[in-house]
């Protein structure tokens, strides 16, 4: 049977979203099973409620969990709660409401009752926070998003002061915290009703969406991107981004057509994913077929727009769609990113480092040699970005899953969360200031550093073995050479910052390979890239494969 990735979802392979919301409040999660539990990854706690592991019984006791935590930290400013446009964000960011109302936490919610992308929440608490009197109480936040997670999700995910993802320390205790609150039946949980929380003296209102877009000309060009008349197409995929994208081309008066308004709790209007599921991928090919089917040339020869963008559901991911090029790899995409900025920055740190996640492609070494810029290679996770972004040390942040932050034009922090809006407008801005797309800026890199081919696999692990893997050092590996290359390097700590990475990278002169247990699945999955051709990949891919299973066996 042929795959469907790639074309309009069917009635079929909609969620119904009356069990969903049902299951929310009816289902009682059975903490004898792990995948039950509490448990935050890289982005926070996600599951589903059909599948009993994102219930009202979790939000209420993760919330408690924030409370608590937050007061052992002396955190006692206002905490902004957001949410995206996944069916169960609503409920849950109600049920954090009664839990924050009832503590006495003073709440900032959307002043538009929409909805609001993970950027402007971490916005707004530095915004808030650079703004305070020194010494004055400090903001966080919660954002209720699953990402690009199918519409069948929900996420919870809590970012400190810092305005960054929390790290693995506060999850951690966050996470142990909300488990003993379920396991003791939430006694400790105080909560009030609904009505009364949102007319608690505590909860008031915040226009993220102002806040947000009334600031873009501190970090772009507006200017240049108005004046070359650059037409761009933004697909908000259904996400939070949908009002901030028609605010974006109004206030700043861009040639900006908002592709799809459409909310649908369902996606209804999404082509299938590469596993025919709805998934908000705006780094997909399948996911993003309509745009880039928008984007094909017309019988004249051009183009829709001179750039298409899409965003995931709270828009901190970015796809880039250009007229010569379709979907930019997202490794390809970083590599102009970072050439472009650190080359149009007067006002950066001159000193600042060039970020990137071990698992993305280098090229970027290449580039920020070519720069003069030290690069700072960092685990899988954008936390790990967020002191560099706060003090202008990195001025940019990037992961291969197509994330990534960077400085306002004077330097300062503008997020310490992937930003899928800001670097969508960036590739306007790139092709305004130098009348190239970002594709064709790739293709220059290339001729210069030469092309590399990258595609990531997963191979199948048990508990067991994902655990072995994540425990892993250098003298575990015995191999002396990879796909014909000597082994220059083996990793289980990243270079940047001397924290592990949960798993095993080996570097040659032309390759490279790492691989990493799946937090979710009982895989693991290797990442790789070769300078020398598809056929040398797929040589690293296999015997990748065969060293890694032959040390956790």
């Amino acid at each position: 049977m042929a795959s469907r990735a790639g074309t309009v979802a069917q009635p079929q392979d909609l969620v119904d979203i009356t069990a969903l919301l049902d299951a929310y409040y009816d289902i009682t999660p059975d903490l004898g099973d792990p995948g039950q539990r509490v448990a935050f990854g890289t982005s926070g706690h996600r599951g589903s409620s059909l599948k009993a592991s994102f219930n009202e019984q979790h939000i209420v006791a993760i919330t408690q969990a924030i409370v608590e935590y937050r007061a052992g930290q002396g955190i006692t400013g206002p905490l902004f709660l957001a949410k995206d446009t996944h069916a169960l964000s609503e409920p849950a960011q109600n049920s954090a409401l009664e839990v924050l109302a009832a503590n006495g936490v003073q709440v900032l919610v959307d002043a538009r009752h929409g909805y609001t992308p993970t950027p402007a929440l971490s916005h707004a608490i530095l915004t808030y926070n650079r703004k305070a009197a020194a010494g004055a109480p400090q903001a966080d936040g919660i954002v209720v998003t699953p990402s690009h997670n199918p519409p069948a999700d929900g996420g919870f995910k809590y970012n400190p002061p810092h305005g960054g993802p929390a790290d693995s320390d506060a999850t951690g205790w966050i996470a142990n915290r909300a488990n003993e609150l379920l396991e003791n039946s939430l006694r400790g949980v105080k909560r009030m009703p609904l009505a009364d929380a949102q007319a608690a003296d505590t909860t008031g209102k915040f226009d993220f969406l102002s806040s947000y877009v009334d600031d873009l000309p501190s970090v772009l060009n507006l200017d240049a991107i108005r004046d070359a008349g650059v037409r761009i197409g933004a697909d908000p995929m259904g996400g939070a981004s949908v009002d901030y994208w028609g605010e974006i081309g109004e206030r700043h008066h861009l040639n900006l057509t908002v592709v799809n308004p459409t909310v649908d709790p369902q996606w209804a209007f999404m082509t299938l994913d590469w596993d025919e599921k709805i998934r908000m991928d705006c780094s997909s090919p399948a996911a993003m077929a309509s745009l880039i089917k928008r984007m094909s040339a017309g019988a004249d020869g051009s183009a829709a727009f001179d750039v298409a963008t899409g965003n995931d559901a709270d828009a901190d991911r970015h796809g880039i769609v250009t007229p010569d090029g379709g979907l930019m790899n997202p490794n390809h995409y970083l590599a102009v990113a970072i050439d472009y900025l650190y080359r149009n920055r007067s006002g950066w740190n001159p000193a600042s480092v060039v970020g990137k996640t071990l698992v993305s492609s280098s090229i970027i070494d290449r580039v920020a040699e070519s720069l003069g810029r030290k690069l700072v290679e960092v685990p899988v996770g954008f936390k790990w970005f967020v002191p560099g972004l706060l003090s202008g040390e990195g001025a940019f942040g990037g992961e291969e899953s197509a994330g990534a932050s960077f400085n306002k034009l004077d330097g300062s922090v503008w997020t310490t969360d992937k930003d899928g809006i800001l670097l969508a407008l960036l590739a306007s801005e790139i092709t305004a200031v130098t009348g190239k797309s970002p594709s064709q800026l790739y293709k220059g890199l290339t001729d210069q550093f030469g092309a590399p081919v990258y595609a990531r696999i997963d191979a199948a692990a048990t508990r067991e073995q994902k655990s072995a893997l994540g425990k892993l050092s250098p003298s575990d590996v015995t191999a002396t050479s990879l796909a014909g290359e000597p082994i220059l390097a083996k990793l289980t700590e990243a270079p940047g910052n001397g924290a592990s990475i949960g798993g095993l990278k080996v570097v040659t002169e032309n390759a490279w390979f790492a691989a990493r247990p799946s937090g979710t699945e009982d895989v693991y999955k290797i990442y790789a890239e070769s300078f020398k051709g598809e056929e040398h990949l797929k040589q690293v891919q296999a015997e990748a494969k065969a060293l890694v299973d032959s040390v956790i066996a």
